[in-house]
């Protein structure tokens, strides 16, 4: 099949469009639709004919989703009691389309997206001059048995953002850059305790979850944020162990500036690895992230997410001295200098150099926070506050079920909020009557819920 054809036939395929599903529809099971011919017809010209393209909003595709993949969605935080906080919730669980701050459900339903994929894209989706940069090196050959010209250019210009970045190695994802970090910071000191403050990604080192050993486990220790004694006893008990302290520098509000002068001095006096974990605060709350902003410079930092507008994208970043200890040890992913995603790198830096990307975020943030809160306000429901940082701002509720209420409710009225976890302002968010949408929205799921609650009394 020539070229031309087959890319023509994947874009047709790519935004399918549908009709609204009727209640007969969306009760079919997969083995309920009509069933596909073992062979295709050919044309004349011997090929598949194009026909329409699957008729998607017939399939159930979250019960596709959890016949075969484990928890129903590869991202933990995609699975539909993550999503909603209930494993019955009724809410969109895919998207055949994203564009600025909106997607579109299989249905053909749109929403205004306040999770922003986790944070990860911070200009909007599909935006117009990293699409363009992506599809550039697409065009070129995304990977070689050499590496990309564009990793060197990266690299020089995450040098000249970020205070901390002397030297630069990239990866794909969060956890796996961090990990990275810590492997760093270990063969540098030569030593195994690493003490934290927040979440650095699923990876064994920081975690507790089944299937860790214990013999891992315990040479991490876990501290609550912005405790100062904690941090302390914690660090000093490692001793001449103590290989690194790495925090996550936010975590849902600004920290004091004491617990991160303690975390610099105890590093340095123990002679252990300062690390920062920036994949939310790069890139949002300064373009070289909380260190940027704080003045507070760490030995290494790992930054991702809106790095790249949502490709895959992450990078370890530090001080000379501590990054050659990468020359010593063995850090290495076939796909780590992929330039399709370094070019979409090179596209933010532009617009970071072009315009104040974070001042809009934390105006654009505010202004979302403010139609919440004045949603919250009009409906008089108790239990419910917007809380965190303007470009990262959190609704939380006392009562999870009606937590899951709300966001279901509002999911019917066109909006997706983020259960527990942060909404993330992004530069497409940034027009009134997107801001009004997300107003109207809420207010109405919360005096629907209050009217739900009201009648079973």
């Amino acid at each position: 099949m020539p070229f031309r054809r087959f890319f023509d036939r994947g874009q047709k395929r790519e935004s399918p469009v549908v009709d609204e599903p009727t209640a007969e529809q969306t009760e079919l099971s997969e083995e309920e639709t009509e069933p596909v011919e073992d062979e295709a017809e050919l044309d004349d010209s011997g090929e598949e004919p194009e026909g329409e393209p699957e008729d998607a909003a017939a399939i159930d595709w979250l019960e596709r989703a959890t016949a075969l993949i484990p928890t129903g969605a590869s991202t933990g935080s995609k699975r539909i009691e993550a999503l909603y906080g209930d494993a019955s919730a009724i809410g969109p669980t895919h998207y055949v389309n994203a564009s600025g701050c909106r997607i579109v459900d299989p249905s053909g339903v749109t929403y205004i997206d306040c999770t922003m994929a986790l944070g990860s894209v911070a200009l909007g989706y599909a935006e117009v001059r990293v699409q363009e940069a992506a599809m550039t090196a697409v065009g070129t050959g995304n990977v070689a048995g050499l590496s990309s010209v564009r990793e060197v250019d990266i690299a020089e210009r995450l040098h000249a953002v970020i205070p901390c970045a002397e030297m630069v190695q990239f990866l794909k994802s969060g956890a796996e850059a961090v990990s990275a970090a810590i492997r760093i910071a270990r063969t540098y000191t030569g030593r195994d305790i690493v003490v934290g403050s927040g979440y650095f990604g699923w990876h064994d080192w920081s975690s507790d979850a089944a299937g860790v050993p214990a013999a891992v486990r315990s040479l991490f220790r876990s501290v609550p944020f912005d405790d100062i004694p904690a941090l302390e006893r914690a660090a000093r008990d490692a001793g001449k162990q103590l290989a690194a302290i790495v925090v996550e520098p936010v975590i849902e509000r600004m920290p004091s500036d004491a617990w991160i002068a303690a975390a610099r001095d105890l590093a340095k006096s123990l002679g252990a690895v300062l690390v920062f974990d920036e994949m939310k605060t790069g890139f949002r709350l300064t373009t070289g992230g909380y260190q940027a902003l704080s003045g507070v410079t760490p030995d290494l930092a790992v930054f991702g997410k809106a790095m790249a507008n949502g490709f895959p994208l992450a990078a370890v970043v530090g001080h000379r001295d501590v990054m050659e200890a990468a020359r010593r040890t063995w850090i290495s992913s076939t796909l780590a200098g992929e330039s399709v995603a370094l070019a979409a790198a090179g596209a933010v830096l532009d617009w970071h150099e072009s315009v104040d990307v974070c001042a809009t975020l934390a105006s654009t943030g505010k202004a979302m926070r403010a139609a919440v809160s004045a949603a919250i306000s009009a409906s008089g429901i108790s239990g419910v506050a917007v809380d965190g940082l303007d470009p990262m701002w959190l609704l939380r509720f006392a009562d999870r079920r009606r937590e899951t209420r709300f966001l279901e409710l509002a999911a019917r009225r066109g909006v997706l909020f983020k259960r527990g976890a942060y909404n993330f302002a992004a530069m497409a968010h940034d027009d009134e009557e997107t801001i009004a949408e997300i107003e109207s929205a809420a207010s109405e799921a919360l005096v629907e819920l209050l009217e739900e609650e009201q009648g079973k009394e």
